[in-house]
């Protein structure tokens, strides 16, 4: 696997778990007014925690990224042959 294409691997990698994990932990503004607020979304989240969020999703991604690199590297992920 070339440096172009794991850059792209990585990338597709991180936001699919950037878009599994953002909505975890997130409480709506709706909970914490009950009266209805002029201007407030009601479901926007209250903290979204947004930077704890990109360290996790971080952490996940290399660790996934580490082991299909590996896979691919030492040639037990190899799917040209399967194509053939």
């Amino acid at each position: 696997m070339g440096i172009t294409g794991s850059i792209i691997v990585y990338v597709l990698i991180w936001w699919i778990i950037f878009f599994s994990i953002l909505p975890v932990g997130i409480q709506s503004n709706k909970e914490k007014f009950k009266e209805n607020i002029e201007g407030i979304d009601p479901g926007a989240p209250k903290n979204p925690r947004i930077a704890k969020k990109f360290l996790i999703t971080t952490i996940i991604t290399s660790i996934i990224f580490i082991v299909i690199y590996y896979l691919v590297r030492f040639n037990l992920l190899n799917l040209r042959e399967y194509l053939q």
